[in-house]
């Protein structure tokens, strides 16, 4: 089979794999135990915070394991656009990392380039809500992924996951163990 066809049938492997998995596996929690609005407001709010105070202007979102947004807070003068990247970071977060094992979105950029035939990766990286820039973070108990959180608006990925961590460990003892 022609190298072409080889990485097309491998990246329609790869979406069907991702689609029934993600249909079963990181729509619920498992444990039952669903991120409470104070927990995701206290970490949007530690986001928002940390990025400030080093001079970045940035929106937060939490989503949970379906992807619905719980706390969404936009810093001040944060750009417009921050609100639906924020969203995209911490859904890629939540949704693709139980299927695909990573606790933060730049190892989503590194398991694509690394594990997939470049079709298969964009394939995957296209997908609806999903984004390959750093800035989204799971949040768990023990190692199940509740929820992810986003943060865009600072000058580069690696700021934004800065950031989204600070929120997590400023949750992580309120969480159950």
């Amino acid at each position: 089979m022609p190298k072409t066809k080889n990485a097309i049938t491998l990246g329609a492997i790869a979406i069907a794999s991702l689609a029934s998995l993600s249909a079963t596996h990181a729509q619920v929690s498992t444990s039952g135990y669903v991120l409470t609005m104070n927990l995701a407001f206290e970490a949007a709010l530690e986001a928002v915070q940390t990025c400030s105070a080093k001079g970045y202007a940035v929106t937060a979102t939490v989503v949970d394991v379906a992807g619905t947004p719980q706390a969404v807070l936009r810093g001040d003068h944060a750009a417009i656009h921050t609100k639906d990247s924020s969203y995209r970071k911490a859904y890629t977060a939540a949704s693709m990392g139980p299927v695909f094992h990573f606790d933060r979105t730049s190892q989503f950029l590194n398991l694509l380039t690394s594990n997939f035939p470049p079709l298969a990766a964009q394939s995957l990286a296209s997908t609806p809500n999903v984004t390959t820039l750093p800035g989204g973070v799971t949040i768990k108990v023990g190692d199940e992924i509740i929820a992810g959180i986003g943060v865009s608006g600072s000058p580069g990925g690696d700021k934004d996951e800065a950031c989204a961590l600070a929120a997590v460990a400023k949750i992580k003892e309120k969480l159950p163990h």
